[in-house]
C-alpha cells in the first residue's frame, strides 16, 4: 500500500496539489495538523500513528538570502551580497518547529509542497516525556543526554545532509566531522 501512495506522490495532480497550496497559504506558518499528509514518507523517517508523536506544516519563504543593495560605490569594506547559509531551508523549518514546540524535539522531516515564494515541510515531532514514548525502546533516547535539541546540534537527516555528512570518502576530508573542524586545515 504505501508503494502505491509513495507512486502517486511523484506525480500528484496538478489542479488538487494547486488548490492544496491555495489553502496553506491562507495558514499560519506554522500549523499543527492531525495526520501526515504525505503517510509514505511521514512512515519511512519514523512517524508512528500513536500517541506522543506530534506533525507540524511549516512554511518556510524562499529566496531572500541576499543582502541589501550596496548604493555607495564599491569599496573593500563592503561585504558579498549572497549570504552563505550553510542550511537548507528543510533544516531552517525544523529549527523553527522546534524553537516553537519547545518541549517536543524535532523526529525528522519532508517536504510537502513548493510554490515561487515558499515551501512547505510537515516535521515530525516528539514528546519525550509522554509515557507511551519512555515505553518505546527505540524512542525513548531522544530525550536524554546528547540528543535533546537534536536539531540545534544538527543531528538530523536534514540537518546532516546540510554538513556533508550523507557524503563519503575522497574528497569530503575538508567537510568531515564538521566545517569549523578543519577551517584552518591547508588544501
Amino acid at each position: 500500500m504505501y508503494k502505491l501512495l509513495r507512486n502517486l506522490w511523484k506525480t500528484p495532480e496538478k489542479s488538487l496539489m494547486r488548490d492544496r497550496l491555495i489553502e496553506w497559504r491562507r495558514d499560519p506558518a506554522m500549523l499543527r495538523i492531525d495526520r501526515p499528509t504525505n503517510l509514505s514518507s511521514a512512515r519511512s523517517i519514523g512517524y508512528k500513528a500513536k500517541q506522543g508523536f506530534v506533525i507540524a506544516r511549516v512554511r518556510v519563504i524562499r529566496g531572500g538570502r541576499q543582502r541589501p543593495l550596496i548604493k555607495k560605490g564599491r569599496r573593500s569594506k563592503h561585504r558579498r551580497r549572497k549570504k552563505i547559509v550553510g542550511m537548507s531551508y528543510q533544516w531552517v523549518a525544523e529549527q523553527r518547529a522546534q524553537k516553537f514546540y519547545k518541549n517536543l524535539e524535532v523526529l525528522n522531516s519532508y517536504k510537502v509542497g513548493k510554490d515561487g515564494r515558499h515551501f512547505w515541510f510537515e516535521v515530525i515531532l516528539i514528546d519525550p516525556q509522554h509515557p507511551v514514548i519512555k515505553a518505546d525502546k527505540k524512542l525513548n533516547m531522544l530525550g536524554k543526554g546528547a540528543n535533546k535539541k537534536r536539531v540545534t546540534h544538527g543531528l538530523t537527516s536534514a540537518a546532516k545532509r546540510s554538513r556533508g555528512l550523507h557524503k563519503k570518502g575522497k574528497g569530503t576530508e575538508k567537510i568531515r566531522p564538521s566545517r569549523n573542524a578543519n577551517k584552518g586545515r591547508s588544501k
